[in-house]
């Protein structure tokens, strides 16, 4: 364990190429995501659509958003199973394709429960996510309350399972097929209560707004993957406090959700 860990940072061919398929597919996500969205894209509280196309919507997403941050830990899993592979012991071919569907399984459940709790309050308070001065304000609201979360000890630790990828893994680590796909689950969890607040910001930015899209995935990937983790998460936490003072107080100033 101890060996694995020293050896961490290097990446063989392999794991070159795993991390270059990851980055594929998020472009290719991102280039679907422009094709699905265009049109769509009415600033805050944009309406998801039906549930069958926010879902396919959602995934693409997700792959386009979270491939780039989640690699490390993909990569880290993948080189423990190729270890096992290597030295004799059990470990099934399309076990790290498993572990990331895991993963957006996660994902795609937190996603259910916010399109649900979307449709839910719309259909309670009629006209509550409208482009009126009431649904600019709880748009603002939502985003601070994101900002905010952004300085919890919950963010913290959940941020630290995200960042030390093979700690994580070590620490957590089942074999097999259905293991993989446990692990997944149980990363894409943390990964839920580390990012849950900025994805909801989203929804409150523009859900269908593939630029606000780049901008919390950037987010994400600020605060995952730099060296400097308190001045990021900070970082990301002030940027969003600014924005939600641009929404609530000089709308027309801040692109996409304007009235």
């Amino acid at each position: 364990m101890k060996a694995m860990r020293a050896t961490a940072f290097r990446m063989d061919p392999r794991e070159a190429g795993l991390v270059a398929v990851l980055l594929v597919l998020a472009a290719v996500s991102w280039i679907v995501s422009a094709v699905q969205t265009s049109g769509m894209d009415m600033g805050r509280w944009t309406d998801p659509g039906p549930l069958g196309f926010f879902l396919t919507t959602w995934v693409v997403m997700l792959a386009a958003m979270m491939f780039p941050s989640v690699a490390p830990m993909v990569v880290a899993y993948a080189r423990i199973t190729h270890h096992r592979r290597e030295t004799g012991r059990y470990a099934p071919p399309g076990s790290t394709a498993v572990f990331v569907a895991g993963y957006l399984i996660s994902w795609t459940i937190f996603g259910l429960a916010a399109y649900a709790l979307y449709a839910t309050v719309a259909s309670l308070i009629p006209g509550v996510f409208s482009s009126d001065p009431g649904g600019r304000y709880l748009a603002a609201g939502v985003i601070f309350v994101a900002a905010v979360y952004q300085l919890t000890p919950a963010k913290n630790v959940s941020l630290m399972k995200c960042r030390t990828p093979m700690d994580f893994i070590l620490r957590r680590i089942r074999y097999g097929r259905f293991g993989a796909l446990r692990l997944g689950l149980e990363h894409g969890a943390w990964c839920v209560a580390c990012c849950w607040a900025l994805m909801v910001a989203l929804f409150a930015l523009g859900v269908m707004s593939v630029g606000w899209m780049a901008v919390v995935g950037a987010f994400i990937a600020l605060e995952k993957m730099l060296p400097w983790r308190r001045l990021a998460k900070r970082s990301v936490a002030v940027a969003l406090a600014l924005i939600a003072v641009a929404i609530a107080f000089a709308p027309g100033m801040t692109p996409g959700v304007g009235m």
